[in-house]
């Protein structure tokens, strides 16, 4: 089922998505990789104020190119997100609603997303030009020396996302692998 979600990313948003549902999301996110990430969780952990406010908030995982002409922001395709697994669960404490990214995530990363009531999004992986245009604005917030891995705000529309583990806790990618094991049988 293909749905529209605007942000903020609330906890009744969050827990009539199912992981399958396909998902166009548009209002502000943010951008973080690891280093943006280890760099919040030391905040956190020394109990200092976040640059950016997490609860209700969507973190996606790029590392966008440099904008071209007319763009708000280049190329903008998802990291892996097992590199931010040491730090998810910390920022989920926190009120983060919702991670944009591709690839698996750890059982620690799925326990703390059912407890704090999260939802894991993926973006298709090649599909960085196409997603780059549904940017509207983009700015830095942070770490600005960390060059691309900068921690911004997007304000985005129609951003096209999957919903690849919802707040249960389901797995589309365990869903579709035991599907096909059980159709080969």
């Amino acid at each position: 089922m293909e749905k529209r979600i605007t942000t903020p990313l609330t906890k009744d948003v969050v827990k009539d998505l199912k992981a399958g549902d396909s998902v166009l999301l548009s209002g502000v996110i943010y951008t973080a990789r690891d280093a943006a990430h280890k760099r919040l969780v030391d905040l956190i952990d020394t109990g200092e104020k976040l640059p950016i406010d997490v609860k209700d908030a969507v973190i996606y995982y790029v590392g966008p190119t440099p904008a071209k002409p007319g763009m708000a922001l280049g190329s903008a395709g998802p990291t892996t997100s097992y590199r931010m697994d040491a730090y998810a669960p910390k920022l989920l404490e926190k009120g983060l609603k919702g991670m944009i990214g591709k690839g698996l995530r750890s059982q620690e990363v799925v326990d703390s997303m059912i407890k704090n009531g999260a939802v894991y999004f993926a973006a298709i992986g090649g599909a960085g030009a196409l997603i780059g245009k549904c940017v509207k604005s983009a700015e830095i917030v942070t770490y600005e020396d960390l060059g691309s891995e900068a921690i911004r705000r997007l304000e985005v529309e129609d951003l096209p996302i999957v919903v690849v583990i919802d707040s249960k806790g389901n797995n589309l990618y365990k869903q579709g692998q035991n599907a096909y094991l059980e159709s080969v049988k």
